[in-house]
Protein backbone atom coordinates (compact mmCIF):
# COMPACT_ATOMS: atom_id res chain seq x y z
CA UNK A 1 0.00 0.00 0.00
CA UNK A 2 1.06 3.60 -0.84
CA UNK A 3 1.23 6.39 2.04
CA UNK A 4 -0.47 9.35 0.29
CA UNK A 5 -1.16 11.62 3.75
CA UNK A 6 -0.76 11.01 6.98
CA UNK A 7 -3.15 8.18 8.43
CA UNK A 8 -4.22 7.79 4.79
CA UNK A 9 -2.85 4.94 2.39
CA UNK A 10 -3.73 3.69 -1.01
CA UNK A 11 -4.21 0.37 -2.06
CA UNK A 12 -3.11 0.26 -5.70
CA UNK A 13 -4.13 -2.76 -7.14
CA UNK A 14 -7.79 -2.03 -6.18
CA UNK A 15 -8.00 1.78 -5.69
CA UNK A 16 -9.33 1.49 -2.79
CA UNK A 17 -8.23 4.13 0.34
CA UNK A 18 -7.24 2.97 4.22
CA UNK A 19 -6.90 4.46 7.26
CA UNK A 20 -3.88 3.47 9.56
CA UNK A 21 -3.76 4.72 13.10
CA UNK A 22 -1.66 4.28 15.93
CA UNK A 23 -3.33 3.81 19.57
CA UNK A 24 -2.37 1.76 22.62
CA UNK A 25 0.82 0.95 21.14
CA UNK A 26 -1.20 -1.44 18.24
CA UNK A 27 -2.02 -0.20 14.94
CA UNK A 28 -5.38 -0.20 13.37
CA UNK A 29 -6.14 -0.48 9.90
CA UNK A 30 -9.42 -0.33 8.30
CA UNK A 31 -10.69 0.38 4.91
CA UNK A 32 -12.59 3.79 4.22
CA UNK A 33 -14.53 1.38 1.45
CA UNK A 34 -13.96 4.17 -0.99
CA UNK A 35 -12.22 5.30 -4.12
CA UNK A 36 -12.45 8.89 -3.84
CA UNK A 37 -9.81 10.83 -2.60
CA UNK A 38 -11.75 13.65 -0.82
CA UNK A 39 -14.51 10.85 0.65
CA UNK A 40 -11.58 9.47 1.57
CA UNK A 41 -10.01 12.00 3.67
CA UNK A 42 -13.31 12.93 5.27
CA UNK A 43 -13.76 9.05 7.00
CA UNK A 44 -10.47 9.39 7.86
CA UNK A 45 -11.22 12.20 9.53
CA UNK A 46 -13.99 10.71 12.13
CA UNK A 47 -11.88 7.63 12.21
CA UNK A 48 -9.56 9.09 14.13
CA UNK A 49 -11.56 10.97 15.84
CA UNK A 50 -13.38 7.93 16.94
CA UNK A 51 -9.88 5.77 17.20
CA UNK A 52 -9.03 8.82 19.72
CA UNK A 53 -11.57 7.90 22.02
CA UNK A 54 -10.39 3.98 22.19
CA UNK A 55 -10.36 3.39 25.97
CA UNK A 56 -6.94 1.30 26.88
CA UNK A 57 -8.96 -0.26 29.87
CA UNK A 58 -9.33 -3.97 29.46
CA UNK A 59 -12.58 -4.55 31.14
CA UNK A 60 -14.23 -1.98 28.91
CA UNK A 61 -13.29 -3.96 25.82
CA UNK A 62 -14.67 -6.62 27.61
CA UNK A 63 -17.73 -5.40 28.52
CA UNK A 64 -20.88 -7.64 27.22
CA UNK A 65 -23.76 -6.45 25.05
CA UNK A 66 -26.43 -6.38 27.88
CA UNK A 67 -24.23 -4.64 30.42
CA UNK A 68 -23.33 -1.52 27.75
CA UNK A 69 -27.36 -1.62 26.96
CA UNK A 70 -28.53 -1.13 30.78
CA UNK A 71 -25.76 1.61 30.85
CA UNK A 72 -27.28 2.83 27.70
CA UNK A 73 -31.03 2.84 28.78
CA UNK A 74 -30.10 4.42 32.34
CA UNK A 75 -28.57 7.29 30.79
CA UNK A 76 -31.35 7.87 28.25
CA UNK A 77 -34.13 7.04 29.76
CA UNK A 78 -33.54 9.40 32.66
CA UNK A 79 -35.40 12.63 31.14
CA UNK A 80 -38.01 10.48 29.21
CA UNK A 81 -41.53 10.29 29.69
CA UNK A 82 -42.45 6.82 30.87
CA UNK A 83 -43.93 5.37 28.23
CA UNK A 84 -40.90 6.27 25.90
CA UNK A 85 -38.83 5.14 28.62
CA UNK A 86 -40.72 1.72 28.67
CA UNK A 87 -40.65 1.99 24.90
CA UNK A 88 -36.72 1.84 25.10
CA UNK A 89 -36.65 -1.05 28.03
CA UNK A 90 -39.09 -3.56 26.49
CA UNK A 91 -36.89 -2.61 22.78
CA UNK A 92 -33.73 -3.63 25.28
CA UNK A 93 -35.14 -6.86 26.15
CA UNK A 94 -35.91 -7.84 23.03
CA UNK A 95 -32.18 -6.89 21.47
CA UNK A 96 -30.35 -8.91 25.01
CA UNK A 97 -32.59 -12.26 23.65
CA UNK A 98 -30.25 -11.97 20.39
CA UNK A 99 -27.15 -10.49 21.67
CA UNK A 100 -26.83 -11.32 25.75
CA UNK A 101 -23.71 -12.82 26.29
CA UNK A 102 -21.38 -11.58 23.52
CA UNK A 103 -18.92 -8.73 23.81
CA UNK A 104 -19.18 -5.28 22.34
CA UNK A 105 -16.03 -5.14 20.77
CA UNK A 106 -16.83 -8.69 19.09
CA UNK A 107 -20.35 -8.00 17.42
CA UNK A 108 -19.62 -7.79 13.52
CA UNK A 109 -21.69 -6.32 10.62
CA UNK A 110 -22.57 -10.31 9.91
CA UNK A 111 -24.48 -10.54 13.51
CA UNK A 112 -26.18 -7.54 13.37
CA UNK A 113 -27.38 -8.38 9.71
CA UNK A 114 -28.63 -11.97 10.94
CA UNK A 115 -30.57 -10.40 13.78
CA UNK A 116 -32.27 -8.29 11.38
CA UNK A 117 -32.82 -10.91 8.69
CA UNK A 118 -34.88 -12.95 11.49
CA UNK A 119 -36.54 -10.52 13.25
CA UNK A 120 -37.71 -8.19 10.46
CA UNK A 121 -39.67 -11.58 9.84
CA UNK A 122 -40.98 -12.08 12.85
CA UNK A 123 -42.31 -8.24 13.82
CA UNK A 124 -44.13 -5.62 12.10
CA UNK A 125 -42.46 -2.48 10.79
CA UNK A 126 -43.13 0.01 13.45
CA UNK A 127 -41.74 -2.83 15.93
CA UNK A 128 -38.50 -3.52 14.03
CA UNK A 129 -37.75 0.06 13.63
CA UNK A 130 -38.20 0.47 16.82
CA UNK A 131 -35.39 -1.71 18.07
CA UNK A 132 -33.06 -1.21 14.80
CA UNK A 133 -32.79 2.51 16.28
CA UNK A 134 -32.05 1.32 19.94
CA UNK A 135 -29.50 -1.11 18.23
CA UNK A 136 -28.18 1.49 16.61
CA UNK A 137 -27.72 4.45 19.18
CA UNK A 138 -26.14 1.59 21.56
CA UNK A 139 -23.44 0.84 19.56
CA UNK A 140 -23.17 4.76 18.96
CA UNK A 141 -22.84 4.96 22.60
CA UNK A 142 -20.16 2.33 22.56
CA UNK A 143 -18.16 4.56 20.17
CA UNK A 144 -18.26 7.40 22.34
CA UNK A 145 -17.40 6.24 25.32
CA UNK A 146 -14.52 4.43 23.32
CA UNK A 147 -15.26 0.39 22.98
CA UNK A 148 -15.71 0.49 19.56
CA UNK A 149 -14.35 2.35 16.60
CA UNK A 150 -17.57 1.70 14.35
CA UNK A 151 -21.44 0.76 14.38
CA UNK A 152 -21.97 -2.53 13.02
CA UNK A 153 -25.44 -2.08 12.72
CA UNK A 154 -24.73 1.18 10.61
CA UNK A 155 -25.76 -0.50 7.25
CA UNK A 156 -29.22 -1.56 8.09
CA UNK A 157 -32.13 0.24 6.73
CA UNK A 158 -35.93 1.06 8.35
CA UNK A 159 -38.41 -1.02 7.37
CA UNK A 160 -40.80 1.09 5.19
CA UNK A 161 -44.23 1.55 7.41
CA UNK A 162 -47.50 1.05 4.96
CA UNK A 163 -49.83 4.50 6.09
CA UNK A 164 -52.65 2.94 7.67
CA UNK A 165 -56.00 3.94 7.05
CA UNK A 166 -57.47 6.40 9.12
CA UNK A 167 -60.73 6.43 10.48
CA UNK A 168 -63.06 8.74 10.65
CA UNK A 169 -66.81 8.81 12.67
CA UNK A 170 -69.11 10.59 10.40
CA UNK A 171 -71.42 12.75 12.26
CA UNK A 172 -74.01 10.77 12.51
CA UNK A 173 -71.82 7.24 13.49
CA UNK A 174 -70.74 9.61 16.36
CA UNK A 175 -74.01 10.24 17.56
CA UNK A 176 -75.31 6.63 17.26
CA UNK A 177 -71.80 6.02 19.54
CA UNK A 178 -72.75 8.60 21.89
CA UNK A 179 -76.39 7.27 22.20
CA UNK A 180 -75.02 3.94 22.41
CA UNK A 181 -73.03 4.50 25.22
CA UNK A 182 -75.83 6.42 26.81
CA UNK A 183 -77.85 3.64 26.99
CA UNK A 184 -75.23 1.21 28.30
CA UNK A 185 -74.53 3.83 31.06
CA UNK A 186 -78.10 3.32 32.31
CA UNK A 187 -77.13 -0.23 33.05
CA UNK A 188 -73.93 0.30 34.33
CA UNK A 189 -72.73 3.75 35.69
CA UNK A 190 -69.04 2.66 35.17
CA UNK A 191 -69.82 3.37 31.90
CA UNK A 192 -70.78 7.24 32.27
CA UNK A 193 -67.06 8.58 32.61
CA UNK A 194 -66.31 6.95 29.34
CA UNK A 195 -68.99 8.73 27.64
CA UNK A 196 -67.09 11.94 28.96
CA UNK A 197 -63.85 11.09 27.61
CA UNK A 198 -64.83 9.98 24.30
CA UNK A 199 -66.66 13.62 24.58
CA UNK A 200 -64.49 15.17 25.25
CA UNK A 201 -61.70 13.76 23.01
CA UNK A 202 -64.07 15.19 20.12
CA UNK A 203 -64.26 18.58 20.64
CA UNK A 204 -61.07 19.56 21.79
CA UNK A 205 -59.02 17.59 19.41
CA UNK A 206 -56.37 16.65 22.35
CA UNK A 207 -54.80 12.85 22.57
CA UNK A 208 -55.62 10.51 24.80
CA UNK A 209 -53.10 11.32 27.58
CA UNK A 210 -53.57 15.03 27.66
CA UNK A 211 -57.53 14.39 28.04
CA UNK A 212 -57.13 12.77 30.54
CA UNK A 213 -54.61 14.69 32.22
CA UNK A 214 -56.21 18.34 31.94
CA UNK A 215 -57.26 19.57 35.20
CA UNK A 216 -59.82 22.19 36.10
CA UNK A 217 -57.56 24.53 36.71
CA UNK A 218 -56.86 24.49 32.79
CA UNK A 219 -60.02 25.51 31.82
CA UNK A 220 -59.88 29.75 31.55
CA UNK A 221 -63.84 30.23 30.94
CA UNK A 222 -63.30 33.85 30.83
CA UNK A 223 -61.10 34.07 28.66
CA UNK A 224 -62.06 31.14 26.55
CA UNK A 225 -59.08 29.55 26.72
CA UNK A 226 -57.86 25.78 27.82
CA UNK A 227 -54.44 25.01 28.44
CA UNK A 228 -52.82 21.50 27.30
CA UNK A 229 -49.95 20.52 29.55
CA UNK A 230 -50.40 16.77 29.29
CA UNK A 231 -49.87 17.02 33.32
CA UNK A 232 -46.91 15.16 34.93
CA UNK A 233 -45.64 13.27 31.80
CA UNK A 234 -46.20 16.20 29.77
CA UNK A 235 -47.34 16.54 25.92
CA UNK A 236 -46.24 14.12 22.54
CA UNK A 237 -43.43 17.00 22.27
CA UNK A 238 -42.92 18.36 25.42
CA UNK A 239 -44.35 21.45 25.04
CA UNK A 240 -47.93 22.89 26.82
CA UNK A 241 -50.09 24.71 24.50
CA UNK A 242 -52.97 27.46 24.77
CA UNK A 243 -56.45 26.58 22.40
CA UNK A 244 -59.32 28.37 22.14
CA UNK A 245 -62.42 27.17 24.79
CA UNK A 246 -64.39 26.06 21.83
CA UNK A 247 -67.95 26.47 22.45
CA UNK A 248 -69.32 22.95 22.02
CA UNK A 249 -66.47 21.99 24.38
CA UNK A 250 -67.35 24.77 26.68
CA UNK A 251 -71.10 23.45 26.77
CA UNK A 252 -70.11 19.97 27.35
CA UNK A 253 -67.48 21.24 30.30
CA UNK A 254 -70.81 23.62 31.86
CA UNK A 255 -72.98 20.45 31.22
CA UNK A 256 -70.57 18.52 33.70
CA UNK A 257 -70.80 20.92 36.51
CA UNK A 258 -73.98 21.85 36.08
CA UNK A 259 -75.34 17.62 36.44
CA UNK A 260 -72.94 17.47 39.18
CA UNK A 261 -70.50 14.93 36.96
CA UNK A 262 -67.48 16.87 38.85
CA UNK A 263 -65.35 16.30 42.46
CA UNK A 264 -65.19 19.07 43.86
CA UNK A 265 -66.83 20.89 46.76
CA UNK A 266 -70.83 22.00 47.15
CA UNK A 267 -71.97 25.45 46.48
CA UNK A 268 -75.04 27.26 46.48
CA UNK A 269 -76.42 28.47 43.22
CA UNK A 270 -80.30 30.17 42.88
CA UNK A 271 -80.68 27.05 41.03
CA UNK A 272 -79.73 25.15 43.95
CA UNK A 273 -76.44 23.11 45.28
CA UNK A 274 -73.75 22.43 42.11
CA UNK A 275 -70.59 20.76 42.14
CA UNK A 276 -67.94 23.50 42.14
CA UNK A 277 -64.41 21.92 40.24
CA UNK A 278 -61.22 22.40 42.16
CA UNK A 279 -58.63 23.86 39.77
CA UNK A 280 -56.36 20.21 40.55
CA UNK A 281 -58.95 17.83 40.34
CA UNK A 282 -58.68 16.28 36.68
CA UNK A 283 -62.32 16.47 34.62
CA UNK A 284 -62.15 12.65 33.61
CA UNK A 285 -61.60 10.25 35.66
CA UNK A 286 -60.64 7.38 33.48
CA UNK A 287 -57.53 6.34 31.46
CA UNK A 288 -59.05 4.52 29.43
CA UNK A 289 -62.67 4.39 27.48
CA UNK A 290 -60.93 1.50 25.33
CA UNK A 291 -63.61 -1.39 26.30
CA UNK A 292 -66.76 0.89 26.95
CA UNK A 293 -65.90 2.02 22.83
CA UNK A 294 -65.19 -1.86 21.33
CA UNK A 295 -68.85 -3.14 23.18
CA UNK A 296 -70.78 0.15 21.88
CA UNK A 297 -69.35 -0.25 18.19
CA UNK A 298 -69.85 -3.83 18.47
CA UNK A 299 -73.84 -3.49 19.85
CA UNK A 300 -74.33 -0.59 17.42
CA UNK A 301 -72.42 -2.12 13.98
CA UNK A 302 -70.21 0.47 13.88
CA UNK A 303 -66.67 0.43 13.15
CA UNK A 304 -63.85 -0.02 15.66
CA UNK A 305 -63.31 3.48 16.83
CA UNK A 306 -60.43 3.78 18.93
CA UNK A 307 -59.56 6.91 21.38
CA UNK A 308 -57.31 8.29 18.41
CA UNK A 309 -60.69 8.41 15.84
CA UNK A 310 -62.55 11.11 18.32
CA UNK A 311 -59.27 12.99 17.16
CA UNK A 312 -59.83 12.60 13.34
CA UNK A 313 -63.77 13.52 14.09
CA UNK A 314 -62.61 17.03 15.63
CA UNK A 315 -59.65 17.60 12.78
CA UNK A 316 -62.34 16.73 9.99
CA UNK A 317 -64.88 18.83 11.71
CA UNK A 318 -62.69 21.74 11.40
CA UNK A 319 -61.29 21.06 8.00
CA UNK A 320 -65.27 20.72 6.77
CA UNK A 321 -65.34 24.42 8.66
CA UNK A 322 -63.09 25.44 6.10
CA UNK A 323 -60.73 26.26 9.16
CA UNK A 324 -57.45 26.76 7.78
CA UNK A 325 -54.63 23.47 8.14
CA UNK A 326 -52.22 25.67 10.15
CA UNK A 327 -54.37 26.65 12.72
CA UNK A 328 -55.99 23.16 12.92
CA UNK A 329 -52.50 22.01 13.55
CA UNK A 330 -51.80 24.27 16.66
CA UNK A 331 -54.58 23.57 18.01
CA UNK A 332 -53.70 19.70 18.37
CA UNK A 333 -50.00 20.40 18.85
CA UNK A 334 -48.19 19.76 15.71
CA UNK A 335 -45.28 21.90 14.87
CA UNK A 336 -45.04 21.61 11.23
CA UNK A 337 -47.72 24.85 10.30
CA UNK A 338 -50.16 21.71 9.14
CA UNK A 339 -48.22 19.83 7.17
CA UNK A 340 -49.18 16.49 8.74
CA UNK A 341 -52.90 17.58 9.01
CA UNK A 342 -52.70 18.87 4.93
CA UNK A 343 -51.19 15.32 4.18
CA UNK A 344 -53.58 12.68 6.62
CA UNK A 345 -56.82 14.42 5.97
CA UNK A 346 -56.71 17.08 2.54
CA UNK A 347 -58.95 14.48 1.02
CA UNK A 348 -61.48 15.36 3.89
CA UNK A 349 -61.28 18.69 2.22
CA UNK A 350 -61.46 17.55 -1.82
CA UNK A 351 -64.30 15.44 -1.01
CA UNK A 352 -66.38 18.25 0.97
CA UNK A 353 -65.75 20.88 -1.80
CA UNK A 354 -67.07 18.57 -3.75
CA UNK A 355 -70.86 17.84 -1.77
CA UNK A 356 -70.55 21.50 -1.69
CA UNK A 357 -70.23 22.08 -5.67
CA UNK A 358 -72.90 19.95 -6.46
CA UNK A 359 -75.33 22.62 -4.61
CA UNK A 360 -74.32 25.19 -7.30
CA UNK A 361 -77.49 24.10 -9.69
Amino acid sequence: MKKVAECLYLNESSGTYFALVKRGGKQIRRSLKTQDRKLAERRLKKFRANAGKLTTKVEDRKMLFEELAMRWLKITNAPLKPSTALRYERCVARLEEVFRGLGVAKVNRMDCERWATVRSKSVGARSFNYELQVLKRIFDYAIDIGIVLSNPAESLKPIKQRKKAIVVPSMTEFETLVSTLEQMAKKDKRVRPAISLVRLLAFSGMRVGEATRIVWGEIDFERELFTVSGGDIGTKNGESRVVPLFPVMRGFLEEMIETGAVVGSVSKRSGGPIAVPKPTSRIIRIDSAKKALATACRKAGLPKFGHHCMRHFFVSNAIEKSIDFKVIAEWVGHNDGGKLVSETYGHLRNSHSREMARLMV
